[in-house]
């Protein structure tokens, strides 16, 4: 799909939808001149890479300023917005990034939130708020002059605490921090941020930093990776181990029913059970997608559950997995 400019093709023709569009015949984006990327993210209308001097550059859609150029003009959709011509993304004085994150939320949506890590394991959100960005408001950033560089404050993680991966869903973010927890703010209907109610967080001042709890992952539990989509969230555990709260509609939680976590006191910790992968079977990575997850299991297996509408848990059929 490219109808938003987000494979920075400078045009809006979608692509690998009819023969002769890949291989040889699909252009590479043009980052610029000697620019290559080392870490990318594609998010609903959104496409951010880091490029191998640390910078950032992001094409598609930018109703709230998730390309972070101070404007709301859409990049990538139209001849001449790309390569030397799309400016990076100002993250302050001499700052870099290590990692980028795009928000990826329900097909069709304009809105979205882009964070990076920076390389002093910092964290920087911008494009929509609503409390996502983590900044204790609910204003934008990105969409306006003088909103980006220095003038965008960090994320507030905790005393001491810094980054180490982050994930955006549709109206949440969350972060692995330096010591194997994990923090999550902004929308939380479903309990996607895993603190036992339905309280957004990060929207207001004073709920970020050393007052935002961890997540409970269980007695002596850290996290080594993690994923939000839609409105759940799931960690990889030290242990291989993978656990998953929020929305569970459709059995995207993999816990044999249909009841969200999260969003009630004493449904996290040792009372969220990890999800059964099978006899001696681990994790090895996990990915949420809007309304199901997958793992790499580590005998290099992969294993999908929730919503199987298209066949996207790769199955044969169209039969929901994990709700039963």
């Amino acid at each position: 799909n490219n109808n938003l400019g987000e494979l920075g093709l400078g045009n809006t023709t979608d692509r690998g939808d009819v023969p002769g569009e890949m291989g040889d015949s699909l252009p590479a984006v043009n980052l610029g001149t000697g620019r290559t990327a080392t870490a990318l993210s594609v998010g609903t209308g959104v496409t951010c890479v880091v490029l191998d001097g640390g910078s950032v550059k992001c094409w598609g859609i930018n109703a709230d300023g998730q390309l972070g150029l101070g404007d709301t003009v859409r990049r990538g959709d139209q001849a001449g917005e790309i390569g030397d011509t799309l400016p990076t993304v100002d993250l302050g004085t001499s700052r870099t990034a290590t990692m980028v994150s795009v928000g990826s939320g329900a097909t069709g949506s304009t809105t979205g939130t882009v964070c990076a890590i920076l390389d002093d394991a910092t964290l920087k959100c911008w494009g929509t708020n609503g409390g996502r960005l983590g900044l204790g408001s609910t204003a934008d950033r990105g969409d306006g002059p003088g909103e980006m560089g220095d003038s965008l404050p960090a994320v507030a993680l905790g005393t001491g605490r810094t980054a180490t991966a982050i994930t955006t869903g549709n109206a949440h973010t969350c972060a692995l921090l330096d010591n194997g927890t994990v923090k999550c703010w902004g929308d939380n209907v479903y309990g996607q941020l895993g603190l036992g109610d339905t309280e957004d967080r990060g929207n207001t001042a004073g709920e970020m930093g050393d007052s935002l709890p961890a997540v409970a992952l269980g007695a002596g539990r850290t996290a080594t990776a993690i994923s939000s989509s839609n409105a759940h969230t799931c960690a990889l555990l030290d242990n291989g181990t993978v656990k998953c709260w929020g929305s569970n509609p459709d059995g995207r939680l993999g816990l044999g029913d249909q009841g969200n976590r999260g969003d009630n006191l004493n449904e996290m910790g040792d009372n969220l059970p990890v999800v059964s992968l099978g006899t001696g079977r681990t994790a090895t990575a996990v990915s949420a997608g809007e309304v199901h997850t997958c793992a790499l299991l580590d005998n290099a297996t992969v294993k999908c559950w929730g919503a199987n509408t298209s066949g996207r848990l790769g199955l044969g059929d169209v039969i929901f997995r994990g709700d039963d």
